[in-house]
């Protein structure tokens, strides 16, 4: 691909992407949308989120993970408590990548 076709395919996902964006920022008022669809919306982010990380963290490269010694899991499991017990995401955060990298530089484990 030159350099022309690379510009060429730039600006055009940008403009599809503030096309397809600025359809719900163009109007004054509110959509008219269900009251179910508008409560259904509300857990759209948190479901990207977990689709997201659920795979990262219980796969490798297409399969399930075939050992119990994964650093994901115990950094998952870590970032989890933390959450429970002191509902602060920037700890959950710190903690799993501080159990993460603990495990996989002081340990070794891959």
């Amino acid at each position: 691909m030159n350099e022309w076709m690379a510009l060429f395919t730039i600006v055009g996902l940008a403009v599809i992407t503030v096309l397809c964006r600025s359809f719900f920022l163009i109007p004054k008022t509110d959509l008219p949308m269900p009251d179910w669809l508008r409560d259904a919306l509300r857990y759209a982010p948190l479901a990207a989120l977990v689709a997201i990380v659920v795979p990262e963290t219980v796969l490798t490269q297409g399969h399930l993970i075939q050992t119990w010694q994964d650093p994901r899991l115990f950094a998952a499991a870590a970032g989890l408590a933390w959450y429970v017990l002191r509902k602060g995401i920037l700890g959950t955060i710190v903690c799993g990548t501080a159990v993460l990298l603990v495990l996989r530089l002081g340990l070794g484990w891959t």
